[in-house]
């Protein structure tokens, strides 16, 4: 039997527009989406769900062995800021905010992940991102004053 390299490493990626600015309406939502599907297969990054906010987006990918956590996201945030930017999605010049949060998720926990992120609509109705993005650094143990 011969070696083969294999890997599965699921990362729920999430990043946000600059200041929190609740910027992006529906119908530019619905393009970056499509826009971040289509742009993950001329990337090879297999994206199994994503989701964009007016104000940040998450995503679940598998991450492949060639690219790291932050060259993925680097360039999720270049391309979808150009495209965003290109096609005037935004009444003024758009970009993305610093830094981005990047979660492993186990294989058994892909459904509930999916959910999470199909869900966000309802989910932001009582929980602002902010709210939200605490409740993961302290979920994954990476609040500092927490």
């Amino acid at each position: 039997m011969s070696l083969h390299s294999h890997n599965k490493i699921w990362v729920h990626l999430i990043w946000e527009t600059l200041d929190h600015q609740k910027i992006l309406d529906k119908e530019a939502r619905i393009k970056v989406s499509e826009f971040l599907f289509n742009y993950s297969k001329e990337k090879t990054v297999f994206m199994k769900i994503n989701f964009v906010n007016s104000d940040h987006v998450h995503a679940l990918i598998d991450l492949p062995t060639n690219i790291s956590v932050e060259e993925c996201i680097k360039l999720y945030k270049g391309a979808s800021s150009h495209f965003i930017n290109q096609n005037r999605l935004t009444q003024n010049k758009f970009h993305w905010g610093r830094g981005y949060g990047a979660f492993s998720v186990s294989e058994s926990q892909i459904p509930n992940v999916i959910d999470y992120i199909k869900n966000q609509e309802a989910h932001h109705r009582g929980k602002s991102f902010n709210e939200e993005y605490q409740l993961f650094l302290k979920k994954h143990n990476l609040l500092v004053n927490g």
